[in-house]
């Protein structure tokens, strides 16, 4: 996966390339949400203003530095024009609205990710409340220092709805469950070395994967989709309902047990 832009690409006013553009509009929305977060604690309307806020920054943000490319966000209106496009930005302005309603919580993110012929080629994944941003041209693999020797792997879940499959998985494998927050927050602690893998299949949408994805494989990390397809994104219908994001080394056990618990409820 290539972590700079395309020959040929525009440049934008700054000359960043495209990991710096999306560094640049994660960390530009984290600062409007932690903004958000300070002025309007408590408020009833604290989430819907997050949101708002966030992908007002990001719209200006990209416009302003790749005005030609198309864009598929969560709090936008989807323009089937890029389904035409070349170079297709990939965003959630606010991934985990129910952890930035919890003042004290710190496990939401903001996405930007970059689609381009086919892959994702840049991405950031910025932790605002962690004062952090993962970016795919400097992530490097800080999971590679927190070695599996001598202690159970640990799966992150989600704190309010694991899946039957998640915690059949975990009881099958030996894994110690970490519930966590967002989709972000959750892959971004699989490529920090906090956990050892995720496993989602309770739904989810592009923009919940993208840029967590284009990080994870820029960290070393093995990401696919549940039954071992790749993941693939700028389809029509933006529904990617599952995920796997985990160290390569427990790849095949994960996938295995997933095989086998699909084929056994198949012929149930």
């Amino acid at each position: 996966m290539s972590d700079h832009q395309a020959p040929g690409a525009p440049a934008g006013p700054q000359g960043l390339d495209d990991a710096a553009v999306a560094r640049r509009v994660a960390d530009a929305a984290g600062r409007a949400l932690l903004a958000v977060r300070a002025e309007h604690a408590g408020a009833s309307d604290l989430k819907a203003r997050g949101d708002r806020g966030a992908q007002e920054v990001i719209a200006a943000e990209l416009a302003a530095l790749r005005p030609q490319d198309a864009v598929l966000s969560e709090e936008a209106v989807d323009d089937p024009a890029r389904l035409d496009a070349e170079r297709v930005w990939i965003v959630d302005p606010l991934d985990g609205t129910r952890e930035f309603g919890e003042g004290d919580r710190h496990d939401w993110a903001v996405h930007v990710a970059l689609w381009e012929r086919g892959d994702l080629v840049a991405g950031a994944v910025a932790l605002p409340a962690l004062g952090r941003t993962l970016v795919t041209s400097d992530v490097g693999a800080p999971w590679r220092e927190a070695p599996l020797e001598g202690r159970r792997p640990r799966l992150a879940v989600s704190r309010s709805r694991a899946t039957d499959v998640v915690t059949g998985l975990a009881r099958a494998l030996g894994l110690d469950l970490v519930p966590l927050g967002s989709a972000g927050y959750k892959t971004s602690a699989v490529v920090l070395g906090e956990v050892d893998a995720y496993v989602h299949t309770g739904g989810q949408y592009e923009w919940d994967s993208a840029a967590p994805v284009a990080v994870a494989r820029a960290a070393g990390l093995f990401t696919s989709r549940v039954d071992g397809s790749p993941l693939t994104y700028n389809r029509r219908d933006p529904l990617l309902p599952d995920l796997v994001v985990c160290r390569p080394e427990l790849s095949d056990a994960i996938l295995d047990h997933l095989s086998q618990t699909t084929t056994e409820r198949e012929t149930a």
